[in-house]
């Protein structure tokens, strides 16, 4: 036998072996497609908001009071040499947090002119739903945030209402913070 038949034979071999050794590929699964948000705690309730629609989210920064505007309007703060404003979306919303504002956080709406920050109890972070799980209508919420939902997910029990910052921006009442009478 030459070298080159039995390095062929080995090879062969070798081939057998492996194929009999190696491990099933994965059979084709159905592939769940997502739709991902931020997710945060408002007034004890679980909300998320859509990615593209915060920019970043801060720890409450030092900020400078503005007078003569809303109570829920906090103040205006430095973020890296631009100006933001720092609105308490619960105050907005007529509710009240009890967590101190070193805890709270800030979601960042940088769209356009406006560069805001929105404190909000607790952020959960990223947020990932089957897209099937959508529900267009869901059950009824508070009144208050009704304006600024669109649908909502449900994941172990819970239903996550889809809180839209853009739908909030476009309030005239949100983006009137002067204090008249």
């Amino acid at each position: 036998m030459s070298a080159a038949s039995a390095a062929y034979i080995k090879l062969a071999e070798y081939y057998f072996r492996c194929r009999d050794k190696a491990a099933e590929l994965p059979s084709k699964q159905d592939l769940v497609r997502y739709w991902s948000g931020i997710g945060f705690i408002l007034d004890g309730v679980r909300y998320v908001a859509p990615l593209d629609e915060v920019s970043e989210i801060l720890k409450v920064p030092p900020y400078t009071r503005v007078p003569g505007v809303l109570s829920w309007m906090k103040g205006v703060a430095n973020v890296r040499g631009r100006l933001m404003t720092v609105m308490d979306l619960t105050g907005f919303l007529d509710k009240m947090s009890t967590l101190q504002e070193r805890r709270r956080r800030l979601l960042v709406i940088d769209e356009g002119d406006l560069y805001t920050g929105l404190a909000v109890d607790e952020v959960l972070g990223m947020q990932h739903f089957p897209v099937d799980g959508f529900m267009a209508e869901p059950p009824a919420a508070d009144a208050a945030v009704t304006p600024y939902t669109r649908g909502a997910y449900m994941r172990d029990g819970e239903l996550w209402a889809v809180f839209s910052l853009f739908q909030l921006a476009d309030d005239p009442r949100f983006l009137q913070v002067a204090r008249t009478g």
